[in-house]
């Protein structure tokens, strides 16, 4: 095992510094000028998107064995970075779930690129680390969406590293696995062009350990989609494990945040106790902060000790905060870890966005759903039709010619494919945790309603002149003036169904991705000091940039493009301080 230390204040010049390509800056917002195509936020209810997903999610768990790269990953050098700021201490980034839709993306890039920051009374200068925690790219692995999803934004950030040479880790999350990690390997863990825009890539693997001031450790975990954690990963961290000791402090990054999953995913979290429990534990090291991303919101838990944080807000669609637990025990009772380890309490000190404006979002769901997701809104009405036809068939006593009775499907089949499919989409057989009854109540009621509304529109539909016309004029009608029309209001009693079912817990993700909300995003900012102490500005973005223009600063380490209105930023809560292996808080926050 090697060490890899990254140097801080390089003499060599930005714009030519070793294995770093020189930038052109754009002469217009053009993407051949550009280099990549900035993209819109993904529409995730989108049916072959939401097909896609399905088969990836699917793939995923029946061969996610075959396609681990991670027992190769033992060929590849093992190297410890080391990461010291000038000064002897560190400024350090967090940013995760980041390859959406380039106004989100890029407004959170914009900012983490900027040489300082001022927050709300504090001067925070640009990190000298940056910390990518996973979902680097939506919804594939697939190379070109990671250069105009993620690498692109980032690029146009920070087109070449300044002088004080910034490095970058990365940590894969589910959807960057969904290639078996190949795009990831080839982006983060490449041996030359180590750089990622101005941001030189420190990492030799999937996995990190990089060691920061005053005896502070940032370790990156690479569980597979919450899996396991392979061999040859676990001796790369027992041999890191070796240079700590009783006075070690860690930060340990991992793609989701278990401790929360584990509410409903009993076993989440044993991958992370076994990590701390085998390989840290014996070292004496305190595990100060955990940090993850993968839900699209900031959140943080208090508990005797440590700090366990979500901020998921660089760039993906929001994620509710006001359905989370008010206080959760890691590891759970009901998992087999909690023999081993002891159980403890953590409480929700702090969220962003707050419960109340998460809520409001909520309500949003109704004039975004249609809208944002058109391709979804013509599949209801395409299944609203076929269903009416069947039902006017029977209505009619099959009166009709032998080509429509032919083309209308029997009614017992689409009424079976309405019940199923809407029990389905209450709980997928894909989706882990626990199914519970009110999943199938909420389903199968969606169903029922969805067939109530489709008997409504028979009886409207006969009352009219259409279905009496000479075959195939009433197909024809049906489908350019019955479609759309059912197709909207249909949306609406699917949007009113999320509304009611996230009250109760289900479908809570489907309520907010079907919105595809840009803002409310957020980073982490910290500041490791050289007496050890660990501040943490979480940074919120209440409003993402829309309209963006060429910057008249044609500097190297300029960004390509600025916020044309200026772009507004404040502290989700107050600085967290933590003070050595104690893990105090040294400020009190009222509960979000």
């Amino acid at each position: 095992m090697t060490d890899d230390h990254p140097t801080s204040g390089s003499d060599v010049p930005a714009e030519h510094a070793p294995g770093e390509r020189a930038a052109r800056r754009p002469l217009s917002l053009d993407p051949v000028e550009l280099g990549f195509t900035p993209r819109k936020p993904v529409p995730w209810l989108a049916p072959f998107l939401l097909i896609s997903t399905g088969i990836r999610t699917l793939l995923a768990m029946l061969f996610g064995a075959y396609l681990d790269k991670r027992e190769l990953q033992n060929a590849l050098d093992s190297k410890i970075a080391r990461q010291v700021g000038p000064d002897g201490g560190l400024w350090l980034d967090y940013v995760a779930d980041l390859g959406d839709g380039f106004n989100a993306t890029y407004s959170v890039a914009y900012l983490l690129a900027q040489r300082e920051l001022e927050v709300d009374g504090h001067r925070l200068p640009r990190a000298q680390t940056l910390v990518m925690g996973g979902d680097q790219v939506y919804p594939s692995a697939a190379y070109e969406a990671y250069e105009d999803r993620c690498k692109g934004p980032y690029q146009a950030a920070l087109p070449v590293a300044p002088p004080e040479r910034p490095t970058l880790f990365a940590v894969p999350g589910n959807h960057d696995w969904y290639d078996g990690l190949t795009a990831f390997l080839r982006l983060f863990v490449r041996s030359r062009d180590r750089h990622f825009g101005g941001w030189g890539t420190g990492q030799s693997r999937s996995y990190f350990a990089v060691e920061l001031p005053a005896d502070w450790w940032l370790l990156g975990l690479d569980d597979q989609s919450g899996s396991y954690l392979d061999d040859p990963q676990l001796a790369y961290f027992d041999e890191v494990a070796r240079r700590m000791g009783p006075q070690s402090m860690v930060i340990l990054t991992a793609p989701a945040p278990t401790w929360v999953k584990s509410v409903d995913h009993p076993t989440a979290y044993d991958s992370i106790d076994y990590f701390i429990r085998t390989i840290l534990a014996p070292t004496g090291a305190h595990v100060q902060l955990l940090i993850s991303g993968d839900l699209h919101h900031y959140a943080r838990y208090a508990g005797p000790e440590r700090q366990l944080i979500t901020c998921g807000g660089g760039g993906a669609y929001l994620y509710p905060t006001h359905k989370l637990p008010e206080r959760i025990e890691v590891p759970p009772k009901d998992t087999l870890s909690r023999r081993a380890s002891a159980t403890r309490p953590y409480d929700l000190v702090a969220r962003y966005p707050d419960a109340a404006r998460s809520r409001r979002y909520g309500w949003g769901i109704f004039p975004r759903l249609p809208f944002r997701n058109p391709g979804f809104t013509t599949l209801l009405g395409a299944l609203h039709t076929l269903l009416m036809l069947a039902m006017a068939g029977v209505t009619a006593n099959l009166t009709g010619s032998t080509e429509q009775r032919l083309f209308s499907v029997p009614l017992v089949i689409m009424l079976g494919v309405t019940l199923l499919g809407a029990a389905l989409f209450a709980k997928p057989p894909s989706a882990g945790g626990k199914r519970h009854v009110r999943h199938w109540i909420l389903g199968v009621s969606h169903g029922l309603a969805q067939v109530g509304l489709a008997a409504a529109g028979t009886w409207a539909w006969l009352a009219l002149p259409f279905y009496d016309w000479p075959w195939p004029l009433p197909a024809a009608a049906a489908a350019v003036v019955y479609g759309p029309v059912i197709g909207l209001v249909s949306s609406q009693v699917v949007a009113a169904y999320l509304l009611v079912a996230g009250a109760f817990g289900v479908n809570v993700n489907e309520l907010f991705a079907g919105q595809g909300i840009e803002d409310s995003k957020s980073f982490l900012r910290m500041r490791i000091d050289p007496d050890g102490s660990l501040t943490i500005y979480p940074i919120a973005v209440d409003r993402v940039s829309r309209d963006w223009q060429l910057n008249p600063d044609q500097s190297p380490t300029a960004s390509w493009l600025t916020p044309k209105t200026t772009l507004t930023y404040r502290l989700a809560e107050p600085p967290v301080t933590l003070d050595g292996p104690s893990t105090r808080v040294d400020h009190e926050v009222g509960r979000g």
